[in-house]
């Protein structure tokens, strides 16, 4: 077994990463619940996987996201936990913690939207608490 086999998921689900997000991320197997996406799509924000968030943003929606950007904000913060607040069908409630480089922690404080197109979840929109 590799390294990379014994670390806990970034998404904090408890899981080992190979067994939980990292299948996902690697376009093995799609996200069977909008709160897996979204756990998933935190842990590419950890690895700095900004292709991956783009992918499994919503056609309709994704000419709003820029890779560029998601890639310096992913490179720019130290990625601390991830908190799951509320979980439905279409919608994540969480809380994603990070360090910037002021050392400054914060949470980002998210209510996510997600929409199956077919057989895979897509992020669709989100609204932010400042």
């Amino acid at each position: 077994m590799n390294s990379e086999a014994q670390i806990g998921c970034p998404c904090c689900s408890g899981k080992l990463y190979q067994e939980c997000c990292q299948p996902l991320i690697e376009n093995k197997v799609h996200a069977q619940t909008a709160e897996q996406l979204m756990r998933s799509r935190y842990t590419a924000y950890t690895l700095v996987k900004a292709g991956y968030i783009v992918d499994t943003t919503h056609p309709r929606v994704r000419h709003l996201h820029s890779k560029k950007a998601i890639l310096q904000w992913a490179k720019e913060n130290e990625w601390l936990k991830l908190e799951v607040v509320q979980s439905e069908e279409c919608r994540v409630v969480f809380k994603a913690y990070f360090r910037d480089s002021d050392q400054v922690t914060h949470y980002h404080f998210e209510n996510s939207i997600f929409e199956k197109l077919g057989d895979k979840w897509y992020y669709l929109s989100g609204s932010y608490e400042e």
